[in-house]
């Protein structure tokens, strides 16, 4: 008799705990993430680990384009407008677009709007939700996505600034069309006014959503920085092998290697900054000394490896070669699953930013760094998130972009230091305090307390 009753008890107890869980999926959550795994954009990325983050809370789907960031589209994907996927339980929703060059720009334009206008389509096949997550890429439509999902879906709409525009393509003089940059203001700031809550990824980027609506209504709005899997990306031994099999599979080998790691585009200054690696280049220093004086305390040669892809990259291959420089080594992108060898095989990493972007966008890049434990060389505008953290943390040294001598004196103290422990520590100091700050649950149990405060 007392078994029975304690087999019915469990059976309750096993309902309810069921019921709990129905109860915290009922919530349904639709998010727009133009990139998505297995893509290797950085907020395609960062919305995955945020989409299975979230899952447990909500029943989320997610609508992005197909496998394309690299502007080709594989054969299984050429078939149908639209794919449906599931992956580690989240429906994703692929829509289909036309394949492109990044460096040209009628044809990224061509990309993009198909992208919009299928995704549009694409929402009428997600069924009911109750919340819609958008993001401000691509530039503008992303938002315009999230207010056309709040209002087809009746839902309410977080919508997520990584990058503020029009101003960002102003920063870079990427169009001067004032009309076309006037009418994007607007549908931005429309697009911030439509959304329940505004979430931004960085302290200074609060100060240009306040400039935006100064003397104006608020739209209610949150901080909460971008992160990196503390789990996944983190420090490993000078002699792990799988990373001496990557330094050894690009020529780097018992070197100093100096790395940038992410988009070749055009935020980032990369044009004038090789002029400053030229100065560095095997043969020949800053003062003409010979090569066997661009080496390290310890005699390791300097190697600058860029690790990505991008509208700049084919200008940068060009001028390696005009110039004649053999200590500069072009890496394409690694996918997620490598990504922790490459950063680890660099033993310094640039993290910039062009002049003007300060409050425009905060480069992600610098919490996979932190995540390594390598320092960096900041090239960031004074007051911009990534350089507060790098000053206040003591994880690198900065300077302001398009100051090419310092830039140069930098890149100097880090070769004449390589190995020390100056160095090594502000390696340590980025580690240390990204676990503690910045690590992935800690950002994604915020966006939980965003979303549900609504």
């Amino acid at each position: 008799m007392f078994k029975s009753k304690a087999f019915i008890v469990l059976i309750l107890v096993r309902e309810e705990s069921l019921k709990v869980v129905k109860r915290r999926n009922d919530k349904r959550l639709l998010i727009y993430a133009h990139y998505y795994y297995p893509d290797v954009a950085a907020t395609g990325q960062i919305l995955m680990e945020l989409a299975e983050g979230l899952a447990p809370q909500f029943n989320t789907t997610v609508i992005c384009v197909v496998p394309s960031y690299t502007g080709k589209v594989e054969e299984i994907y050429r078939k149908k407008w639209f794919y449906r996927e599931e992956i580690n339980g989240i429906h994703v929703l692929r829509v289909r677009v036309p394949e492109f060059t990044k460096r040209i720009k009628k044809s990224r334009i061509k990309n993009i709007l198909a992208y919009a206008i299928r995704a549009m389509i694409a929402t009428f096949l997600a069924g009911p939700q109750d919340y819609i997550f958008a993001i401000s890429q691509p530039p503008v439509l992303g938002g315009v996505l999230g207010v056309w999902g709040k209002i087809w879906k009746r839902a309410k709409l977080i919508y997520n600034i990584q990058d503020f525009n029009p101003e960002q393509i102003m920063a870079i003089g990427y169009s001067h069309n004032k009309c076309l940059l006037r009418l994007m203001m607007y549908i931005d700031r429309f697009c911030c006014r439509c959304a329940n809550k505004v979430v931004v990824v960085g302290r200074d980027m609060m100060e240009t959503l306040e400039t935006r609506f100064s003397g104006k209504k608020m739209p209610e709005y949150a901080f909460i920085n971008n992160w990196v899997d503390e789990k996944e990306i983190y420090p490993l031994a000078a002699d792990d092998p799988a990373v001496l099999a990557f330094r050894e599979q690009y020529g780097m080998k018992d070197k100093f290697v100096i790395m940038y790691s992410g988009n070749i585009g055009l935020y980032y200054d990369l044009e004038k900054l090789i002029r400053v690696i030229k100065n560095f280049r095997k043969g020949k220093t800053m003062d003409g000394k010979t090569e066997s004086d661009i080496k390290t305390a310890d005699g390791k040669e300097v190697v600058f490896a860029f690790v990505g892809a991008g509208s700049v990259l084919n200008k940068l291959i060009f001028y390696k070669e005009k110039h004649h420089i053999e200590n500069i080594v072009f890496i394409p992108y690694q996918n997620k699953e490598n990504m922790i060898y490459s950063l680890n095989a660099g033993d310094v990493h640039w993290c910039i930013n062009a002049k003007g972007i300060k409050g425009v966008s905060v480069p992600s890049k610098a919490y996979g760094i932190m995540g390594v434990g390598k320092p960096m060389i900041g090239v960031l505008e004074e007051g911009s998130e990534v350089r507060c953290l790098i000053e206040e943390i003591g994880c690198g040294m900065c300077c302001e972009p398009g100051n090419y001598m310092e830039v140069a004196n930098i890149i100097q103290w880090y070769i004449e230091n390589a190995g020390t422990g100056a160095v090594i520590k502000m390696g340590v100091q980025g580690r240390r305090y990204l676990e503690k700050n910045l690590a992935k649950d800690v950002s994604i149990r915020k966006y939980i307390e965003a979303i549900e405060s609504l």
